[in-house]
């Protein structure tokens, strides 16, 4: 396994979706925000519109985690279970 990359579970619930994505965990969240958005608004034709305000959120504690620290920081880890909101 990749230790630079974790596998999420990641909810998108504005579009009903649900994706595994491996993320680089050396990467600040807000760039991973803005690259999932990015991701999502492109495979699903503009139906889920880019925005500077979306959070992650970790799905079993409603904890949403810090955007200016990396996934690595935020612990993170392989198997989370991530909502795009």
């Amino acid at each position: 396994m990749n230790n630079n990359k974790v596998c999420v579970d990641l909810i998108v619930p504005s579009i009903e979706e649900r994706y595994n994505v491996f993320i680089p965990v050396n990467k600040k969240t807000i760039e991973i925000i803005f690259l999932l958005n990015k991701a999502i608004s492109d495979m699903t034709s503009g139906n889920f519109p880019i925005s500077e305000n979306l959070s992650l959120i970790n799905a079993d504690n409603g904890a949403i985690y810090d955007v200016d620290n990396t996934f690595l920081e935020n612990k993170i880890l392989n198997g989370a279970k991530l909502i795009l909101i």
